[in-house]
């Protein structure tokens, strides 16, 4: 493993297990002390054990990334422990219902909103002053590829992703004079337990081979991505390799099409 980030420090949010978990290992790998959180503290302190018998250095937090306090105490802990902050990776996201747009509740929209929208601004709100202090750092957004394709019948959660994208540009643009780099990942079909949600709102059954036969063909790599494909592609935008790389979106999906 490379060591491209050693030394840096990086908080990443929903990162107990999934691609959450991989980027923290990722980032932890590569010499990074890591900041982790998850809703639920039993989670928490299951990854950090994990990741700390890896040799990874890496602090754990309960954190519920729509709320204040819960938020402060993250950075705070960044800070206590590790003395700054150079990395934020935002990796947090809920999809609550599924249903047509037009006929989504108004709560379904908030709590999508809330999650996937809003408190990644805030987080990258949050983040700047640190990241000021420390001569510049970098933010990473994680989409989807459903940001660019909407998936029936998860058209809000598809809708919130596509402002992520959005959301990079502005953002990344305001920053870039403080050696601020924002940049965004859009994952495919990715091997976690979100594909098994994929599967439960399209309808399918409960057999691999139907998931498999409804999402393969639409990839042209005809496989599902793995966790760690995303976490390198994470680890890449934060390392000083992408040093002249910001305001972008990296489509991680295996080849499938992917144009505002």
């Amino acid at each position: 493993m490379n060591r491209m980030n050693k030394g840096k420090v990086a908080i990443v949010t929903a990162s107990t297990e999934g691609i959450g978990y991989a980027i923290a290992k990722r980032l932890g790998n590569e010499g990074a002390f890591v900041v982790i959180c998850s809703r639920k503290d039993t989670n928490v302190r299951r990854a950090v054990k994990e990741l700390r018998r890896e040799g990874i250095t890496v602090e754990g937090v309960a954190c519920h990334v729509a709320d204040a306090e819960q938020r402060k105490t993250l950075f705070d802990t960044a800070n206590a422990k590790f003395g700054g902050l150079d990395i934020l990776v935002s990796n947090a996201g809920v999809n609550p219902g599924a249903s047509p747009v037009l006929e989504a509740e108004d709560a379904t929209w908030n709590k999508i909103f809330e999650v996937n929208v809003k408190s990644s601004w805030l987080l990258a709100k949050e983040a700047y002053p640190y990241l000021v202090r420390r001569g510049g750092g970098s933010i990473v957004f994680i989409s989807s590829i459903v940001g660019y394709k909407p998936v029936w019948p998860i058209g809000l959660y598809s809708v919130s992703k596509t402002t992520l994208i959005g959301l990079t540009k502005a953002i990344a643009n305001e920053v870039a004079r403080d050696n601020i780099r924002v940049n965004c990942v859009a994952p495919g079909v990715i091997d976690t337990k979100f594909a098994s949600i994929v599967r439960k709102f399209m309808k399918l059954t409960d057999g691999s081979e139907d998931l498999w036969k409804e999402i393969l063909p639409q990839i042209p790599m005809r496989r599902l991505g793995q966790p760690s494909e995303i976490a390198g592609v994470v680890a890449f935008l934060a390392s000083n390799d992408a040093s002249f790389i910001t305001g972008e979106t990296v489509v991680a999906a295996g080849g499938t099409h992917a144009h505002l």
